[in-house]
């Protein structure tokens, strides 16, 4: 009896190995084989005028990656909603965030009517299409991470927390109780985060989302620091003098080297990238804010965060 061919599938299932030597292969970012995060600034002029739409802060070029993105894990957007008007978003996301720089309206969601105004935060698991309804004309930054499920190639399909509103008076008094401790103490940072109960291993606003308002106050230097998630900053109120020195080495006295200078704009956005010590100054004559969104909610559940201050007791580690 003939035994029909077969397909060869040996060679289909060994056509696509590959080996490296293992200095050649251990450090693709060194190697030039995946790309640096780069510094990139998104001013507010992509949202004053115009209809009603998302803007994407669009980098996946650079990245090598599924856009839009903004890193590889996150995609920031500003969102222009004219009065009287509706915008649906349908994202492939776990966690979806935006922070409400200017406007009133609600975001229905899964049967959910959510109100929300200027400075409000609102906080949304997987779901289906979202409609936003604007009363006046609106503006969000909106902050999801969809860039992450297209790399893994996964579909979201399980809600891992509850829509969460965190309104501006709430988190305006959290921080008026911290601004005040810190006074007392002497605190070099003066910032409330943005947590959820069900996040109760990671203490963020989700499990792939890390936010956090702060205030920098007039004449303040906050000191360097580093982490490896990307973070993805909104400055809000600021005067010229503030801004913000990243670079990946320090001297013996704690000071970034080779730095490079990030000047704060009102309402825009600004990139920095993993593994950079960062430090921001206010020279202006009043309080600055701003309003970081990071994937540290992911690095912190993986244990990869490595979060570092230089004015930490255990800060030993500089780099000539």
């Amino acid at each position: 009896m003939m035994i029909p061919d077969k397909p060869n599938t040996l060679d289909s299932l060994i056509e696509n190995g590959l080996y490296y030597e293992y200095t050649k292969a251990a450090d693709p970012l060194q190697s030039g084989a995946i790309s640096n995060i780069p510094f990139t600034e998104f001013g507010r002029e992509l949202y004053l005028t115009g209809p009603s739409r998302i803007i994407p802060l669009d980098i996946s070029e650079q990245l090598g990656c599924t856009g839009p993105a903004t890193s590889p894990a996150l995609c920031a957007n500003f969102v222009r909603i004219l009065a009287e008007q509706t915008l649906s978003t349908n994202f492939n996301t776990t966690s979806l965030l935006f922070y409400v720089i200017h406007g009133r309206g609600q975001t229905d969601f899964d049967g959910l009517e959510i109100p929300w105004k200027t400075g409000d935060f609102v906080v949304l698991p997987m779901g289906k299409e979202i409609r936003h309804f604007a009363t006046i004309d609106s503006i969000f930054y909106l902050v999801h991470d969809e860039p992450l499920l297209s790399y893994l190639g996964v579909k979201a399909n399980k809600q891992r927390f509850k829509p969460t509103l965190y309104t501006s008076e709430d988190v305006l008094k959290e921080l008026d109780k911290v601004k005040k401790e810190a006074d007392a103490v002497n605190r070099n940072r003066i910032s409330v985060l943005l947590a959820n109960k069900q996040m109760d291993q990671t203490l963020t606003v989700t499990h792939t989302l890390w936010a956090m308002l702060g205030v920098l106050p007039k004449g303040a230097e906050q000191l360097p620091h580093r982490h490896q998630s990307v973070a993805l900053d909104l400055i809000l109120d600021c005067e010229p003098g503030c801004y913000t020195l990243a670079g990946k080495k320090l001297n013996a006295n704690g000071e970034i080297i080779n730095a490079t200078r990030i000047n704060w704009k009102p309402y825009s956005v600004f990139i920095t990238p993993p593994g950079y010590w960062h430090a921001h100054y206010n020279e202006s004559s009043s309080d600055a804010r701003l309003l970081p969104f990071q994937d540290a909610g992911l690095h912190t559940y993986l244990r990869t965060l490595d979060i570092e201050f230089v004015n930490s007791p255990s800060f030993t580690n500089f780099v000539l």
